[in-house]
């Protein structure tokens, strides 16, 4: 099994900034990729920003020039920075990251529990 824990949520006024972190733990395992998703009450997930091994990223276009994904050296542990937040990023946000597990074949997807992101004044 894989975890994913996250932390950094928060409430902050409109303008202001957060650092999400989430880090993968387990056993015999490889990132593929790792991003972050949010959910907004009434709303369906949405892709916020992801990285993958290679280093690569790809951003939602309501984000772009505010936020920034990054990741560790061992490629691990993913970070959101989100400057010039606004109102509307108000969400419960994700960590998912897509595995190699051993020897079996494919991809598995595994999901944090969530952290609460609040912009308001």
């Amino acid at each position: 099994q894989v975890q994913l824990v996250e932390s950094g949520g928060g409430l902050v006024q409109p303008g202001g900034s957060l650092r999400l972190s989430c880090t993968a733990s387990g056993s015999h395992f490889g990132v593929v990729s790792m991003g972050w998703y949010r959910q907004a009450p009434g709303e369906q997930r949405e892709l916020v920003a992801t990285v993958d091994r290679g280093g690569a990223t790809n951003y939602a276009d309501s984000v772009k020039g505010r936020f920034t994904i990054s990741r560790d050296n061992a490629g691990n542990t993913v970070y959101l920075q989100m400057n010039s937040l606004k109102p509307e990023d108000t969400a419960v946000y994700y960590c998912k990251g897509v595995v190699t597990r051993g020897v079996n074949p494919g991809t598995y997807d595994y999901w944090g529990q969530g952290t609460q992101v609040t912009v308001s004044s």
